[in-house]
């Protein structure tokens, strides 16, 4: 069994806590990314994963090595940059946070998304704080795919350009690749348009073609 299903195991080992569902989503399979053999979807290629972390300084390294536990060794990481493009986040988890892009080693079929998303949840969990009425968030990671040709976020809210999978998440298409770069959408959020998040997708598509092929 690889290092990486064995991880997987032991997560599954120790959910006491989880709803019978939580452990079905997580635990049905070996393990989420599996290795870089995994089986593909017929008509689609295997992906590269990986995670948009939002967070204090202080923890970013901490949920790289929570992301690394769940889904096997990272292989590329963004410069780290400060997040001001929106106010949004700072009423739950105040101000001062840092966006860094990270990506998992291993490929992943296209379809597991939604179990992605739905684990990263998990590890925002982890790291959240009690409140006096509900647990506040300190991070925030959201997952999604590189392939060739796009960028694929998943999220659990709908909108006109969003499809949905499976699991209550829908898959945002939010770059594509046109002209030898990948180009924004009328939708990409601010943050996916900055120098840091470009150069990362163009080095991630670059490893992608080096290891995968065309």
């Amino acid at each position: 069994m690889s290092s990486m299903n064995n991880i997987h195991v032991r997560a599954c080992q120790e959910t006491k806590s989880w709803s019978r569902e939580q452990f079905r989503i997580y635990c049905s399979r070996s393990s989420i990314t599996g290795d870089r053999g995994v089986k593909e979807v017929p008509g689609a290629r295997n992906a590269k994963l990986f995670f948009a972390i939002l967070a204090p300084e202080g923890l970013l390294a901490a949920v790289e090595s929570s992301l690394s536990a769940a889904f096997g060794p990272l292989d590329l990481k963004s410069e780290v940059f400060p997040f001001s493009f929106t106010e949004y986040y700072e009423t739950e988890m105040g101000s001062g946070l840092y966006r860094r892009f990270v990506a998992a080693e291993a490929l992943i079929a296209q379809n597991i998304l939604p179990e992605a998303k739905h684990r990263t949840n998990q590890i925002e969990g982890q790291f959240s704080l009690a409140g006096k009425r509900t647990l506040r968030r300190r991070i925030n990671v959201d997952p999604g795919y590189l392939t060739p040709a796009k960028i694929v976020l998943a999220s659990t809210k709908d909108y006109a350009h969003r499809i949905y999978l499976d699991q209550g998440i829908f898959g945002d298409l939010h770059l594509k690749y046109e002209q030898g770069a990948y180009q924004p959408l009328p939708w990409t959020y601010p943050d996916y348009r900055t120098r840091e998040a470009l150069a990362f997708f163009a080095e991630l598509r670059r490893l992608y073609l080096r290891d995968r092929g065309p």
